[in-house]
């Protein structure tokens, strides 16, 4: 008996194409850099989260350049033994300070509280008085400290793991759906072979 030699299936005739594969790296090249940049970008803010050089203690006025949707915030560091730091800002058009929720910042030998959001909707001069019974430290900086960071961070890496999770999905399902359509097409032609 002899034995009929396998028909070559030509790769361009499989389906689906092998261009799943360059599809599936370039997804997965996309999102690492994607999350890459979003980690580039989070270091960089939380960098100059807090302006530390320009600070200013209870009942300085301080004098800050502002325009509409700017993010700009005003952060404490506070010692906590008194009631809370209460602030007042004045300017152009009805400048506003909101409850930001909460955020902090550290350096080497600090702990920064995000105590305001400004709100202002001119570009112009505002002032800034702030008072409390402790010992209180101000500074204007980013809307954004460390949980912020955290979250962006955690994006950061995320993005990447998902670029690599789907381009590993896509690769198997490729080539398993290629091998499949390549065994039907040899058990297909091989009757015709034979006859």
């Amino acid at each position: 008996m002899q034995l009929i030699p396998s028909p070559r299936i030509p790769a361009n005739e499989l389906r689906p194409r092998r261009y799943w594969y360059a599809i599936a790296a370039g997804i997965a090249l996309v999102l690492i850099v994607l999350g890459v940049a979003i980690g580039v970008y989070r270091f960089i803010s939380v960098r100059d989260a807090v302006d530390t050089d320009r600070r200013f203690a209870n009942g300085e006025t301080a004098t800050v350049r502002l325009e509409p949707e700017s993010d700009r915030a005003l952060w404490v560091k506070y010692p906590g033994q008194s009631p809370g730091p209460e602030c007042d800002i004045t300017g152009p058009g009805d400048p506003v300070l909101t409850d930001p929720g909460t955020d902090v910042w550290f350096t080497r030998d600090e702990t920064w509280d995000l105590l305001y959001t400004i709100d202002v909707s001119q570009a112009g001069d505002y002032t800034i008085t702030c008072s409390s019974d402790a010992l209180s430290r101000y500074a204007f900086g980013e809307t954004e400290g460390l949980f912020a960071f955290g979250i962006g961070l955690v994006l950061a890496l995320l993005l990447p793991v998902l670029g690599v999770g789907v381009c590993v999905t896509v690769v198997i399902v490729t080539a398993v759906r290629r091998r499949r359509h390549r065994k039907r097409l040899l058990a297909e032609r091989r009757p015709a072979q034979a006859g």
